[in-house]
C-alpha cells in the first residue's frame, strides 16, 4: 500500500501513478466485466509476458484495487477481481470507452 505521503499533491497525476499504464487498464477493463483466473487473462491480454502480469497484479492488490482470492485445491485455483475501491474505476473506464468509440466514429477516414 502506498503511503500518503508518497503520492503527488495532484489527484489527477495520483490516479494515473495508480492505474496509468496500458496493461493495468486493460486489466482493469476485463476485471469490470467479471472475474478472471491469471490463465484466462494472460490469454485475452495479447503481448503480455506472466511477469509484466503477475507485477501488475500485485501491485494493483497492493494498492487495493484489486482482489486476488485463492481456494484451497489442487491444483490451487486463484482469481482476480476488482475491490470495492476498483468498482469506483467503472466510470472511468466507462468514459475512455466512449471517448475511444466516439473518436472512431468521427476521425477515421473511410
Amino acid at each position: 500500500m502506498i503511503k500518503k505521503d508518497e503520492l503527488p499533491v495532484c489527484n489527477v497525476a495520483t490516479t494515473v501513478q495508480l492505474i496509468g499504464n496500458k496493461w493495468k487498464l486493460l486489466i482493469i477493463r476485463n476485471l469490470r466485466m467479471r472475474t478472471w483466473r491469471f490463465n484466462e487473462l494472460q490469454k485475452n491480454l495479447e503481448g503480455i509476458s506472466q511477469k509484466v502480469l503477475t507485477d501488475n497484479l500485485r501491485q494493483m492488490e497492493s494498492d487495493g484495487i484489486i482482489i486476488r482470492t485463492v481456494f484451497p485445491e489442487v491444483p490451487p485455483r486463484v482469481e482476480y477481481s476488482l475491490s470495492e475501491l476498483g468498482e469506483h474505476l467503472k466510470p472511468i473506464l466507462d468514459a475512455m470507452e466512449k471517448f475511444g468509440s466516439d473518436y472512431k466514429q468521427r476521425h477515421i477516414i473511410k
